[in-house]
């Protein structure tokens, strides 16, 4: 049967719309499979790497070999000499050391994540879309890190390049140099992550090379994501196990692994190691040969089909010895053919069907007490491969009671095979005296420049990498994210418009009120209001633009009057604010500002939008991108009103624990904001508490962007926070109409504004905290007892009764228009309005305290008392 004949991507492509588009010989480089994965479905699968797919041992070194020889003709050999090759866990491992080959001069070294006792790590870093932990880096000898060669960053796939960008940035800060060469099988960047490796080029001062075999692009339509997701819970849930059969005869085989050389580059490997191994490699391939001509188990023939199976990490070993094994069948005359894979931890969906990746799957425990915990382990495309014979080469670390149980690998493998043999390398342990080889036995195995490996000198071993800035994209910008103008506003987010996030209401509060989940980490489905509703948003914004545009101008005003003068222009000294908003409640009116600095000074001030989410702080990533483009002194927190103060205080909080981490300095944690009712801030454009439009909608009046997203599996150390772009939602957006609406009245209330802001300057504007103290009140006085369920002001309670389920509402007695859209909401939602007499506030929303769907039905209607 040939394999090629259709294409391994095509049941993919034809299910998703899937295109992969580039050089010639892409597709055969790649096939397409499905995962279940929150952020990417699909998972472009490698037919030269020997992780996925079982593949010649010559094609597969022969891959890294190529780009390493590319290396050495680019670098010269001098500048060879002084390089290091730092490969990537899991993956990227062998290709790694297959690159270190090819360049056959420099020493190789790959990050694991595998912590060892004894051995401190010299540090580490996040893979932000990885589904496994963090990455360590533990070199033998610390000076592979802190050299000022040349350093080579090996993986797989170049798609974002962020994990290798991360990694370089963090390095050279610590150790800068003067050359960086990344080298990657494809390059799969989009058009828009292309430019980013010259302008981190220039950002660093370093040269940064890229080499890849081949390069392309994959285009992906509209609701990929979430098609994905439905067909891998179709198929998975009707996945049979792989046909087995009565197990086959498990045999060790003992290789003959020379002393001192290590069994991979977790704590590196150097070109004297290198030669040892291939001195001894013939041998080693001799000893597997003959286990596999040995005496048949009834009934079987001589193989004719082998697998070389490494296992995760371990993938240079196995291969070399697949190489080995297939000169020697080769030179033998045998026509026995040899493939070579390795197990994983990542979990993919199997079909069977030629025109996808991933054919079969077997499942098995863990069998290296791995630092994160047991957990399920995979191989794929062995079952059903037609091996007649299958070599397990693991490390002695990973030669445990659970790679021999009834259910763990040997015994999966067997199923599969007439005959199994399994291999040990003994697991290399950095010692004192251990990987010491002569230079008389390097040289006389190996026939390059002379090598040596250099004196361990732990006291100079790092004890961690310090905090750094990430290779962060640009911020994104309408139309592509947002209906706001890309001059309005940047969003240091990410777009995760393709992930399903909508939970209702009912179950999303039951779980954050339980503490099974924390609010930001789904979202609520968005409020879509009916023609009644629209009608009262309208009217308000008539009756209201004109006060809301004197609160911009008054908190605008100020800001540019308290900000130090620290630009010149002409001559003059100048404010010159970065409107930093925490969305999205506050990027309209960080647009507003922004629209006010240019019409009444012609100020074109900077304005982004952030994530901060309550219990969880701001996006210290959004920070250091604030930082590394602009004077942190200059930025100013913008947000769009005052409840109790809750975000006040976390963005206090979150910027003192950020620079005590390390991170830049110079922040000022204050807030402006357009109405401060509940006298929290210093900078303010009102402390009435008044119906701003804005409030009584979600993201139909903030640019169609959802609330900010905040969740493990979604949000990587490496990333920003997230959010939704609902573009469907373009026929009911209001967000342009209420800023024009409002600016439309800025001439007409520059007076005022003049005159109040006069007033305030002069005033104590000192928060007095009020409204803390107001609901600390409430809370005990209706039994509550959670300030976290008390939302006092108008845009808070509206926000109550939008996303949450809502138990009752406080009204100011004698409230008139600013409370119409929220009577009209708790009609809709059966939910009581009591009016007081004495309220700091104008209405107050209170959340109902430990929620059940039981309790308020599972329409979501509030019971009328508690």
């Amino acid at each position: 049967m040939n394999d090629d004949v259709v294409w391994s991507g095509t049941w993919v492509a034809e299910r998703l719309g899937v295109e992969l588009a580039g050089d010639a010989g892409l597709s055969g480089m790649l096939g397409l499979a499905l995962r279940r994965n929150p952020k990417r479905a699909h998972l472009l699968v490698s037919n030269v790497l020997g992780k996925h797919v079982p593949q010649l041992p010559s094609v597969v070194y022969a891959a890294g070999h190529d780009l390493g020889e590319r290396v050495r003709t680019l670098l010269g050999d001098a500048e060879a000499r002084r390089a290091v090759v730092l490969g990537y866990a899991e993956t990227a491992t062998g290709l790694g050391h297959c690159v270190a080959d090819g360049i056959g001069l420099a020493p190789y070294l790959h990050s694991t994540r595998r912590p060892v006792d004894g051995v401190r790590s010299a540090g580490g870093f996040e893979e932000s879309h990885s589904h496994a932990t963090s990455h360590l880096l533990l070199p033998e000898d610390p000076r592979l890190l802190t050299g000022d060669g040349p350093l080579v960053l090996v993986d797989d796939e170049f798609s974002t390049g962020n994990t290798v960008l991360n990694t370089i940035r963090a390095l050279h800060e610590l150790h800068p140099r003067e050359r960086y060469v990344i080298v990657a099988l494809v390059d799969m960047r989009s058009p828009r992550d292309q430019g980013r490796l010259a302008d981190f080029a220039r950002e660093i001062g370093a040269r940064v090379d890229l080499i890849t075999t081949a390069s392309g692009t994959v285009s992906l339509p509209d609701g990929v994501l979430e098609k994905g997701q439905a067909l891998v819970e179709e198929y998975e849930a009707s996945e049979l196990p792989a046909p087995r059969r009565e197990g086959g005869a498990v045999t060790r085989v003992d290789l003959g692994w020379p002393a001192g050389v290590p069994d991979g580059g977790r704590h590196g490997f150097a070109p004297e190691h290198r030669a040892a191994l291939e001195a001894v490699l013939p041998g080693m391939a001799e000893r597997v040969a003959e286990a596999l001509a040995a005496e048949p188990a009834a009934g079987a023939t001589p193989p004719r089909r082998v697998l070389v199976l490494g296992f995760e990490e371990l993938m240079y070993a196995p291969l070399a010895l697949g190489v080995a094994l297939e000169e020697r069948l080769r030179t033998d005359g045998t026509d026995a053919e040899v493939r070579y894979s390795t197990t994983t931890r990542s979990p993919v969906l199997a079909v069977a069907d030629p025109g996808y990746a991933i054919r079969s799957r077997l499942v098995f425990p863990a069998h290296d007490a791995p630092a994160d915990g047991p957990g399920e382990r995979y191989a794929y495309n062995v079952a059903g491969g037609g091996f007649d014979a299958i070599v397990l080469v693991v490390d002695s670390v990973a030669d445990r009671p659970e790679l021999h149980a009834p259910d763990g690998l040997l015994a999966q493998l067997a199923a599969h095979a007439p005959r199994v043999l399994l291999a040990v390398v003994p697991s290399y342990v950095p010692g004192p005296a251990s990987g010491r080889i002569s230079r008389q036995a390097s040289e006389q195995a190996f026939e390059q420049a002379p090598r040596r490996i250099p004196e361990r000198i732990p006291e100079r071993t790092p004890e961690h990498v310090p905090e750094r800035p990430s290779m962060l994209p640009e911020p994104l910008r309408g139309p592509d994210f947002s209906s706001y103008a890309a001059e309005d506003v940047g969003w240091l987010l990410q777009d995760l418009s393709d992930v399903s996030l909508e939970a209702p209401t009912e179950e999303r509060e039951e779980a954050i009120q339980s503490g099974g989940a924390h609010y930001a980490e789904s979202l609520p489905v968005e409020y879509q209001p009916s023609q009644q509703y629209q009608e009262l948003f309208r009217a308000a914004l008539g009756t209201s633009a004109a006060r809301i545009a004197q609160a911009v101008g008054t908190v605008t005003e100020t800001v540019l009057a308290e900000l130090p003068h620290s630009r010149k222009r002409g001559g003059t000294p100048t404010p010159r604010p970065v409107l930093v908003s925490l969305a999205r409640a506050g990027t309209p009116v960080g647009v507003l500002m922004r629209r006010w600095a240019q019409h009444r000074h012609g100020l074109d001030l900077p304005h982004y939008a952030v994530s901060i989410v309550r219990g969880r702080g701001i996006d210290a990533n959004a920070l250091r991108w604030l930082a590394a483009h602009h004077d942190t002194a200059d930025v100013v927190f913008v947000d769009g009103w005052t409840g109790k103060g809750a975000i006040t205080r976390e963005l206090a909080d979150a910027v003192r624990e950020f620079e005590e981490s390390g991170g830049p300095v110079g922040f000022n944690p204050e807030i402006a904001v357009l109405a401060d009712p509940g006298s929290c801030v210093r900078t303010y454009g009102t402390r009435e508490d008044f119906l701003i439009p804005s409030a009584c909608l979600n993201s139909t009046v903030s640019g169609l962007i959802s609330r900010t997203v905040l969740r493990a599996d979604l949000v990587g150390p490496d990333d920003f926070h997230g959010a939704k772009f609902y573009r469907e939602l373009a026929d009911g957006d209001v967000s342009l109409d209420f800023l024009d609406a409002v600016a439309a009245r800025f001439d007409e209330v520059t007076d005022a504004v003049d005159a109040q802001v006069k007033e305030l300057l002069s005033a104590d504007r000192a928060p007095t905290w009020e409204g803390w103290a107001a609901v600390e009140r409430i809370s005990e006085e209706y039994g509550i007892h959670d300030v976290n369920l008390v939302k006092p002001g108008v845009g808070e309670t509206t926000r109550v009764l939008l996303r949450r389920v809502p138990w009752k509402i406080l009204a100011r007695a004698g409230a008139g228009a600013d409370l119409d859209h929220v009577r009209l909401l708790a009609e809709q939602r059966g939910v009581p309005v009591e009016e007081v007499a004495e309220l700091p506030y104008t209405c107050v929303g209170l959340i109902h305290p430990q929620f059940t769907r039981g309790a308020t039905g599972t329409d979501g209607k509030a019971v009328a008392a508690k």
